[in-house]
């Protein structure tokens, strides 16, 4: 597994040379765009609409619009500096808390620890210890020259960092138009909604889950590689039901048909038959 970042972690005292792996990776199928008479790639240039021409890369600088078409040009030196300064400084944890404190909104990305050389036995302690106190650890990191706020738990005995959200980067939900306030819901509707739930509820396998697009997609690419016609084959398109009780009861049929809840086992209650003296 690649390894694109090496830093120490830091708790209290303790210090843990460490190596980190992206914990994921990007399944989309990238499609190319190409010129439809000669099917040649299409580039992309940096262009001057001023001095109209290509601009080099060393012709380029950084800058930030603080108004509209008003820059601060940023020196290439500043950015190093600023990100050398960033980068020497240990990943420390600043905080213990429980996971379930952190909404889902917060997080961001995931990369896997694996210990550096000589940080086996402080790798273990931190992840004994997290274990232990049901706790993960709230960090700050640089990673790719943005500083990252960050925690670090186990997944499957191994440490996890967990890039998450400043909170000034999540919008505010007062800004979000149209959510209804305390409307009043129908009792009869929201009994029904409620089966429909306790139908499909179920334990998590994340291995059930498949991306059905990329894999029509990728069966569309391999026919036209062989010229052979693919079939698109997908979800059976949902029942025109317009009302809201009409389409939660027709959920539930199909869902109780899908997904079969087994059947509770009942235990007999033994009996005894008192002889009756002759």
């Amino acid at each position: 597994m690649h390894t694109m970042w090496k830093g120490t972690i830091s708790f209290g005292l303790v210090n843990i040379p460490v190596k980190m792996h992206a914990a994921t990776e990007n399944k989309d199928v990238k499609l190319r765009q190409l010129h439809k008479e000669c099917q040649s790639p299409i580039k992309y240039e940096k262009v001057c609409p001023v001095c109209e021409r290509k601009v080099e890369e060393e012709e380029i600088v950084k800058a930030y619009e603080y108004t509209k078409n008003k820059f601060v040009v940023l020196d290439k030196e500043d950015l190093q500096a600023l990100q050398k300064e960033q980068t020497d400084k240990a990943v420390e944890i600043i905080d213990f808390v429980k996971l379930e404190e952190i909404d889902p909104i917060y997080f961001e990305k995931s990369y896997y620890l694996s210990p550096n050389e000589g940080g086996v036995k402080a790798y273990s302690l931190l992840r004994a210890a997290l274990l232990e106190t049901g706790k993960i650890g709230v960090a700050k990191m640089m990673i790719r020259s943005k500083e990252q706020l960050a925690v670090i738990r186990i997944y499957k005995n191994t440490l996890v960092v967990e890039t998450i959200h400043y909170p000034d980067e999540v919008r505010a939900v007062q800004d979000v138009p149209n959510v209804p306030e305390n409307t009043e819901v129908v009792k009869k509707e929201l009994d029904t909604a409620k089966l429909l739930i306790d139908q499909l509820t179920t334990v998590f396998e994340p291995e059930k889950y498949t991306d059905e697009y990329r894999t029509s997609l990728l069966e569309i690419i391999e026919g036209k590689k062989t010229e052979k016609t693919a079939t698109v084959t997908g979800k059976q398109k949902p029942d025109n039901v317009t009302n809201l009780m009409d389409a939660l009861q027709a959920s539930l049929d199909r869902a109780k048909k899908e997904n079969p809840k087994p059947k509770k086992k009942t235990t007999a209650k033994a009996t005894t038959t008192k002889k009756v003296a002759k």
